[in-house]
């Protein structure tokens, strides 16, 4: 008998790897499998019929006789990584999306999966799953699903698919082919030293003292390897030569790290690099991180550092018993030199600086094979004590090529560069000027200052007096750039700016009819993406760079609900628990020897106490700082339905309730720590006239109100995951605390909070503290603070900001959140607009000296548009049900909005529009979930409930929800 396997995927091959080390999709074809014959062609015996029939069922997906279901696995993901590189996990998890190959069908579902895992692509594609083969599993779940296969090994690569089962039990083809490369599992395997130079860091210096240095080492191969793959470990900054060749497009890596604690290597594929015979690996090392003073330890030198190790195979795809021909891997043999680049400015707040590049020291050839290195010394070892693991999250890589929009001569040798937005990255500048002379670039993002927050760099001509100046461990953040000290102009030309950021991929598109919602929206994500440079989300790119947690409440779910950030998001909070148990680090950060202390200005630790940023330990904040590793890894779990994010971090969370616990006196939580730790909401509107950092009743009534917060979802995680002793005791403390405070803070007169404020209103309703008897009023409350005292006009900060969005977005007002954000002038998005803004703002006033142009405060809208003005909302975790509701907002104010949302459960659609009283609705459902539509009575919009696609199941407040199946809708 004749079978053939449908929708198998050629591959183009050079020495078992595609060309460049990446797999390239070809036509799909059927592949015909031989016939079984017995000897002498004779009838084949029962027995062996049997034994071969029920191999041929395993070789499903799928068989010519048998109908391929109109479904195909897609968007394969490891880790929520594509393709990952040097994953160091034992039992990595796999997820992937449906799509469905016929647009008329509606509830496609997936009632089976089956993975099949294979040392080879070759045993891959014959769907030998050699190293696991899951069996058919019936489950609808998509992600997440956890590698149960073969004891994995380090430095292998791994190849896997995954075919399905839809609602009828048809199979569907197998995915395309992909794999993931594992890194050092064990960490007895690491066998590179730690080496650099013997420049250490001398915070005394007005600018950084280290040149970044040059290390190489050559060696000898006597066959071209199948497989090599570098693992580099960097204490700082680093970029990887093979034989005077780049080795990849990322940049500034690795991914910033708690380097108290540990390093993270980045996985290279060098093979295609290599040469028979003589070969060379050079390492250039940035300073950057490495002299963050938090990061200071006996341990590690104050200098950027590296660790990198290369096993050499003959095959391409080793066995688990291979044993490598040779190996390289970093010590005191390796040769150090430095290079022409120094850091300038000492990594500090306001004092980020730029680079310094001396032309006259360059020798482009230090990284080749001719290059001579005898006057090289040997490099320093050194002993860190560091951790190494795998950077599990995307690379940071160049976007968006800026261009000037003009250049404007000073005088005969300064010349001021517009570069028509204001961004976080890199540039490229030809320049000319004197030989031996310097000259400065000033970056700003204010028209009217030279320089802002002290970023600047350099270029020292050699005797040709021309040369580029770019970037290469370091970013500038501005949008105008002073060029001083040359003797031509600049032409525009010659001059570029890229932004650089952690190359996660986008999830969401948007727009609506109003253009000042369009405006608001792009350029929240312009700031979004400006801020996440190096595996976290900053406060700022240019001032500080430190990763805020109460910050992070304005930004993380609109990073969740516009970007593929499930990497990021787990890397971050990573980061916290390195962090957990040290407080926050307040002034200059060299005035401490180390920032992991039992003690630290004075006062004894708490296990359960966080610095207010991670991993930089530096910092100002309150509860809603250390609060975000509670409301955070809740927000993430109902984005992507996993939970091992609340599993890993339920010690954190216990620890830091326990630590609130332990400042709370008769149910109130009290004041703790320094001046700098007790923050509340932060910069409203006139904040810092009125004074934000004290002890007013305001102050004291939000951080108590976010406490409880915190207690209610830290509750619910416990309950998620089977603490139920811990859910019961924290929903305890929630009731009784709110009782206490709400008797406290509570004024009956005009049902308000404390001082009346929009936050403490927005902080009791959602924290569930106001009584059910006095809800209604503290809605009207609220209702009115925002309409008629504020006229309006939003008039909270970035903590109580972005609690109101929650709420609001929580309660379907979309109404007044549109009210709020369609104001031009003071205060609101549109008056930063209307001021010539191309980011968003530290403070809602332009004009106040010292606060930044490019800020995270007030990034909360970016989630809105998504699952409000677009109606798209989580309802089951990971998408599995979610609701679309188009706003309840006049027509004459918004007529349409069309959004996509790429959701973990797949691509969904949201296009509404009301044209002469009517409504008019497109709507897209990813295969294996279900969609809640929900429609006011007065849309008048009836939907005929249809078999196996639509039905009523409620009607209730003027509106209906009707269930939508799977598949696509106009309405």
């Amino acid at each position: 008998m004749a079978v053939e396997i449908p929708g198998r995927t050629e591959m183009k091959m050079v020495n078992g790897r595609t060309s460049n080390g990446r797999f390239e999709t070809g036509g799909r074809r059927c592949r015909r499998i031989e016939t079984f014959k017995t000897d002498n062609d004779k009838m084949m015996p029962i027995p062996r019929m049997l034994k071969i029939c029920a191999a041929l069922f395993l070789l499903l997906p799928t068989l010519g006789s048998v109908a391929q279901a109109p479904l195909l696995p897609v968007n394969l993901k490891v880790e929520y990584l594509e393709r990952p590189m040097g994953l160091d996990i034992q039992q990595p998890r796999f997820s992937w999306t449906l799509q469905s190959t016929n647009k008329q069908l509606y509830g496609q579902k997936q009632t089976a999966y089956r993975i099949l895992v294979a040392s080879s692509l070759k045993k891959l594609d014959a769907n030998i799953g050699d190293l696991w083969d899951s069996e058919w599993k019936p489950s609808a779940q998509m992600g997440q699903v956890v590698f149960q296969g073969v004891p994995l090994h380090s430095d292998r690569r791994y190849y896997w698919k995954v075919a399905v089962r839809d609602e009828k039990n048809a199979v569907s083809g197998w995915s395309e082919s992909t794999y993931w490369h594992t890194g050092i599992i064990r960490p007895q395997e690491w066998k590179a030293g730690w080496i650099g130079s013997p420049v250490v860091f001398d915070p005394a210096q007005p600018d950084c003292n280290i040149p970044d240095p040059w290390l190489r080492k050559s060696f000898s191969l006597e066959k071209l390897p199948g497989q090599a793959v570098l693992f580099v470990a960097s204490a700082g900054f680093h970029e990887l030569y093979v034989n005077g060749k780049r080795v990849g497009d990322a940049v500034m890596a690795t991914a910033v790290t708690d380097l108290t604690k540990r390093a993270r290597y980045v996985s290279y594929d060098i093979a295609p690099y290599l040469s028979k015979g003589r070969n060379v690996i050079g390492l250039w090392l940035g300073t950057s991180w490495s002299i963050h003073g938090p990061y200071i330890t006996k341990d590690r030198p104050n200098t950027p550092i590296v660790a990198a190790q290369v096993d050499f195979y003959e095959n391409a795809d080793p066995g688990p018993e291979a044993r490598p021909f040779a190996s390289v891997h970093t010590d005191a043999t390796w040769k150090v030199k430095s290079s022409p680049s120094r850091l300038l400015g000492v990594w500090n707040s306001n004092r980020m600086g730029g680079e310094l590049w001396d032309a006259n020291l360059d020798e482009p050839q230090w990284n080749t094979i001719g290059y001579a290195d005898e006057d090289w010394r040997n490099a320093t070892s050194y002993d860190p004590k560091l951790k190494i693991s795998a950077q599990q999250v995307e690379q940071n890589r160049l976007f968006d090529e800026i261009r000037p929009v003009s250049v404007k001569k000073i005088n005969d040798s300064t010349y001021r560069v517009d570069m028509g937005v204001n961004f976080a990255g890199w540039t490229t500048i030809d320049l000319e000027g004197k030989p031996g002379h310097r000259a400065e670039l000033l970056f700003s993002e204010r028209e009217n200052m030279e320089m802002t927050f002290g970023l600047h760099s350099a270029y020292i001509f050699d005797k040709t007096g021309k040369g580029t100046f770019k970037n290469r461990f370091n970013y500038g953040s501005g949008r105008w750039i002073t060029i001083k000290g040359v003797t031509k102009e600049p032409e525009p030309g010659a001059i570029k700016g890229w932004m650089a950021r952690t190359a996660y991929k986008d999830a969401a598109t948007f727009s609506c009819s109003d253009p000042l919602q369009n405006w608001i929206y792009n350029t929240v994500r312009w700031t979004y993406e400006n801020l996440s440079l190096g595996g976290f989300i900053v406060d700022c790119p240019q001032r500080e760079r430190l990763g805020y947690g109460g910050d992070a409440h304005a930004t993380c779910e609109t990073g969740m609900l516009n970007y593929q950030v499930g990497a990021l998001y787990t890397k971050w909070m990573e980061d916290w628990r390195d962090v957990s148990g040290t407080e926050s680090i307040v002034g200059n950060m060299y005035d401490t020897a180390f920032a992991r202390k039992e003690v630290m200005s004075g006062r004894h630790l708490h296990k359960g106490i966080l610095p207010h940023t991670a991993p930089t330990y530096m910092g100002g904040g309150g509860p809603a700082w250390g609060g975000i590793v509670v409301t955070l890894p809740w927000y993430f779990y109902r984005q992507y339905g996993d939970e091992t994010i609340l599993r890993k971090n339920f010690s954190i969370i216990r620890n830091w309730v326990d630590f609130l616990e332990s400042n709370t006196r008769d149910g109130i939580l009290q004041r703790f720590g320094g001046r700098w730790d007790f923050l509340g909401d932060w910069l409203w509107p006139n904040a810092t006239a009125e004074g934000m950092n004290n002890d007013s009743p305001q102050n004291g009534c939000f951080n108590n109100l976010y406490r409880i917060y915190n207690l209610r979802i830290a509750a619910k995680i416990a309950d998620q995951i089977g603490e139920k002793e811990w859910a019961a005791k924290w929903n305890g403390q929630a009731e009784a605390f709110s009782t206490i405070i709400h008797k406290k803070f509570f004024n009956p007169a005009d049902t308000s909070y404390a001082d009346g404020s929009m936050g403490n209103l927005v902080a009791a309703l959602l924290a569930d503290v106001v009584p059910d008897t006095d809800k209604k009023q503290v809605w009207t409350r609220l209702e009115n603070e925002i309409r008629v005292r504020r006229k309006g006009h939003i008039h909270v900060g970035i903590t109580g900001g972005a609690l109101l969005f929650k709420l609001l977005r929580e309660q379907n007002r979309q109404d007044l959140l549109f009210e709020m954000t369609s104001k031009t002038d003071y205060p609101g998005w549109g008056y930063m607009k209307a001021n010539g803004a191309t980011t968003i703002w530290e403070m809602w006033e332009k004009d106040l000296p010292g606060h930044s142009l490019l800020h995270s405060s007030f990034l909360y809208p970016g989630a809105w548009y998504i699952d409000g003005l677009a109606g798209i909302k989580v309802d089951k975790p990971g998408y599995e049900r979610f609701i679309i509701q188009p706003p309840g907002i006049e027509t004459s104010k918004l007529s349409w909005a069309k959004a996509t949302f790429e959701s973990p459960a797949g691509l969904i659609k949201s296009n509404w529009s009301r044209t002469n009283g009517k409504l008019h609705m497109e709507v897209a459902i990813p295969p294996n979930s279900t969609a809640l539509l929900k429609i006011a009575d007065t849309d008048g919009l009836l939907l005929k409930e249809k078999k196996d696609a639509i039905r009523v199941i409620e009607k209730r407040d003027g509106i209906t929800v009707y269930e939508l199946q799977s598949g696509s809708y106009s309405f």
